[in-house]
């Protein structure tokens, strides 16, 4: 029998065992279905200020945070020993669906990431940042812990299929998301520090390598984000217009719809990659500040729901779907401030698009799933 997975987090319990009501029969967390609904309902208004208030696309993105929301009621009512048991066959429907991309994929931007079935186009790689945590998490939850050397090799080879198969086409981005989902599984099922160490170790010495791997986009934000005053009009003009956004709103901003980087159309992809430099030159110091409040209460939330989860794969699936929303927190806030290279990683549920927020709030079904139903066992 494999040993336990458990983590302790101070005070978890003391938050979470309370008489159970309705929202836990009906599988949902009351308090982090709240902070989501806060957190899109902000969303749509600095959408609405971004588009410069164009009503069919603030709309648009409504009706498919309406559909996310409907699908994290579906998926919460899932039981997790039912997730463990089809974690495989989702796994590889994702790996086909992610082949079928390289022969039948749409371009986009320079780019072949959609499928297009039934008039309906939607991207796999955003659905692998779920099935991967859930497929390594089965995987490691029937295996003694730590995982020795044969099951690690393993878990790598389920890691590096999906990971590099996304970035073929290219999509450096979501394949660093998804490779972040993987490993923080493998980093909580026990790894000891010799064998973090040893892969650091190697990815630092193959980074040469990995370098002349890239595409000369790229390459071209790497650069650009060492040295982004060296073409202000090129490729350094995104990076450029988000810093000058950000810092000209100052403490308190200058006030809703009076933002004249995105109002001029200074600044690019104001609605999706860069749109918390919007609410930063309108909101200030002060907006930001409470939307990362925000950000902080959902993933404590979710540590909270983690840490309190019955049983190994629970706690390593709850573990990586909280991690990798706020590795997609701090990536896209790191890329818009100038601290981290340009890889377009949205902000979660509030820059436009239907399939990242789909994804997410999918992965908020599931965890809301391990949460109630763990709650209700323990009745």
């Amino acid at each position: 029998m494999p040993r336990d997975f458990q983590w302790k987090l101070p005070g978890a319990h003391l938050h979470l065992k309370k008489k159970e009501g309705w929202m836990t029969r009906i599988h949902l967390d009351g308090w982090l279905l709240l902070a989501l609904l806060v957190l899109m309902s902000c969303g749509l208004l600095i959408l609405y200020s971004a588009t410069g208030s164009n009503l069919d696309v603030t709309l648009s993105q409504a009706y498919r945070l309406l559909f996310a929301l409907g699908v994290m009621l579906v998926v919460a009512q899932v039981p997790p020993r039912y997730m463990l048991r089809w974690a495989l066959p989702v796994y590889a429907v994702g790996v086909i669906a992610l082949v079928a991309v390289l022969f039948l994929g749409t371009d986009a931007k320079g780019a072949q990431r959609w499928l297009a079935l039934g008039g309906l186009r939607f991207q796999p790689s955003e659905a692998m940042k779920l099935a991967l945590p859930l497929m390594l998490a089965a995987y490691l939850s029937r295996r003694h812990l730590p995982p020795g050397l044969k099951h690690l090799f393993i878990a790598l080879g389920v890691l590096i299929v999906p990971v590099l198969l996304i970035a073929r086409q290219p999509d450096l981005g979501t394949s660093l998301l998804v490779a972040s989902a993987g490993l923080v599984v493998l980093f909580l099922a026990g790894l000891s520090w010799k064998i973090i160490f040893s892969f650091f170790t190697l990815v630092i010495a193959a980074l040469p390598a990995f370098w002349w791997m890239l595409h000369d986009y790229q390459r071209n934000r790497v650069l650009t984000f060492l040295h982004p005053e060296n073409d202000p009009l090129g490729t350094g003009w995104n990076i450029i217009q988000s810093k000058t956004a950000i810092g000209s709103g100052g403490l308190e901003g200058k006030g809703w719809f009076q933002g004249t980087q995105s109002r001029l159309e200074f600044l690019p992809e104001r609605h999706t990659d860069f749109i918390i430099a919007v609410l930063a030159e309108e909101a200030g110091l002060i907006g930001v500040t409470l939307l990362l409040a925000l950000y902080l209460l959902i993933i404590w939330r979710g540590m909270l729901i983690a840490a309190n989860a019955v049983g190994t794969f629970s706690r390593l699936l709850a573990s990586s779907i909280v991690f990798t929303f706020f590795v997609y927190v701090f990536v896209n806030i790191g890329m818009v401030s100038g601290l981290l290279p340009v890889v377009g990683v949205p902000l979660p549920l509030v820059s436009y698009g239907g399939t990242s927020s789909l994804t997410l709030m999918a992965g908020f079904g599931v965890l809301m799933s391990i949460h109630t139903h763990n709650s209700l066992l323990n009745r």
